[in-house]
């Protein structure tokens, strides 16, 4: 699964986003940085504890011209009869991608060999369409929004800032570091 630095392959879904049925492909994707969330199922138990994580800092997201796709194999419309129905869910204004055919699924390779289920995945893409980074939980390890937020912030540094590269735990504001023979073996 060597997905990093690779553009994402093309598609065509149809999502649930704020009271309507929306399709959407890969060139809707480029442009802005963009997340997509998958997760196991609809009417399940970690998943909406997620999803209503995600919900909290999707307004910061969009601040940072980041887009969020929630990806799981049910169709759209299971997707607005949960929003309908879970307090959780219903929080949710980001986009609902349903992915019944497995498509995208497999595109990201996160699609559990002969179940028909997507593992629990985050991935980043940047505005051309190319995979910054991914996280991969096992189905009972629900992901942090706030973690995620700090890692899109260093993404998008990294990418504005060509040389440097941000260390373990850095924050928005704090140092960065330019790699150079000056600094091996002395971090």
């Amino acid at each position: 699964m060597a997905l990093i630095n690779t553009t994402i392959k093309p598609f065509k879904a149809t999502a649930y986003k704020e009271g309507k049925f929306v399709d959407v492909t890969d060139e809707d994707v480029k442009g802005k940085w963009a997340i997509f969330f998958f997760y196991p199922a609809d009417f399940t138990f970690v998943c909406p504890t997620e999803l209503e994580d995600l919900a909290g800092i999707y307004p910061t997201l969009q601040g940072l011209n980041v887009e969020v796709y929630s990806v799981s194999t049910d169709t759209h419309f299971s997707h607005k009869a949960w929003h309908d129905t879970s307090p959780a869910i219903g929080k949710i204004n980001y986009y609902m991608l349903g992915d019944q055919s497995g498509t995208i699924t497999n595109n990201f390779d996160v699609m559990r060999p002969g179940v028909g289920l997507a593992d629990r995945a985050t991935f980043l893409v940047d505005p051309e369409g190319v995979i910054q980074f991914m996280e991969i939980t096992s189905e009972g390890v629900g992901r942090n929004a706030t973690e995620l937020l700090r890692k899109v912030k260093a993404a998008q540094y990294v990418a504005a800032h060509p040389g440097e590269v941000c260390p373990a735990k850095w924050e928005e504001g704090e140092e960065t570091l330019a790699p150079s023979l000056d600094l091996v073996g002395k971090i």
